[in-house]
């Protein structure tokens, strides 16, 4: 449901010259698979992201989501996607429940199933004592299960996140990640960043290391396990991270 081909990106700036943020990146990602995109700060990861959400046209290369192409079909990849980013943008004087409304019309989801649904992921979310408040007085936590719900609220086949559970305590995370489980039992291809290790390894189906803007090993953790010789996934990303220095 995500094909990504030969995929670029670079910009120019005054004193680094051309720089390559995303560099003939290449991968796949299938229905009911959660495909793991990992990488230190500045790696290329949001950028990859962003042009998989129509955010960014790349430089080179081509990628297509459920089907359409980013840059020729935009607008029916962004009806295809959930995507979550780093940046909410968050309008200040809009609640949660506004919000997934406003989102969900967007979407031209009928007005039963988009009640049915903001009902549906304020309870599972645990929202229903903040679904009303503006954001300007929620936690980070509460805006970030807004902002997932607002990615979830028309139901998509593809779900694009970047670090979903970053401001989240454990009890939040872990409902996070029961619904990205259920999400792929449900058929869904969920392509998703994150920092956090052991979550990743928990999650992900495949995982992809990405590094100063190439893509530089993918693999199930079996796989990574097996040319890295180490066991957890933090031990096989930094054992990863020191080939490619060297």
């Amino acid at each position: 449901m995500i094909e990504v081909a030969s995929l670029s990106r670079s910009f120019a700036d005054k004193k680094r010259g051309v720089v390559h943020a995303v560099n003939d990146v290449s991968f796949t990602v299938a229905p009911g698979e959660i495909f793991g995109l990992l990488g230190p700060n500045g790696a290329g990861k949001s950028t990859c992201l962003r042009m998989l959400a129509t955010l960014l046209a790349p430089t080179a290369g081509r990628a297509s989501v459920n089907g359409f192409d980013v840059q020729r079909s935009p607008a029916r990849v962004r009806e295809s996607i959930g995507f979550l980013s780093g940046d909410m943008g968050l309008y200040q004087r809009m609640t949660p429940r506004e919000l997934m409304l406003f989102f969900g019309r967007l979407s031209r989801v009928d007005e039963a199933t988009l009640k049915r649904r903001s009902g549906e992921l304020i309870e599972r979310l645990a929202m229903s004592g903040f679904a009303d408040s503006r954001f300007d007085k929620l936690s980070s936590g509460m805006r970030q299960k807004a902002a997932i719900a607002r990615a979830l609220i028309h139901n998509p086949p593809v779900l694009i996140f970047d670090e979903p559970t970053a401001t989240l305590d454990v009890v939040t995370a872990g409902i996070v990640e029961g619904f990205i489980l259920e999400a792929k039992r449900e058929g869904r291809c969920i392509l998703y960043s994150t920092h956090i290790m052991e979550e990743a390894e928990y999650l992900c189906d495949r995982i992809a290391v990405i590094n100063e803007g190439r893509l530089r090993t993918t693999g199930t953790m079996e796989e990574l396990r097996a040319v890295t010789g180490k066991q957890r996934l933090r031990e096989v990303f930094l054992d990863l991270l020191e080939r490619q220095v060297a």
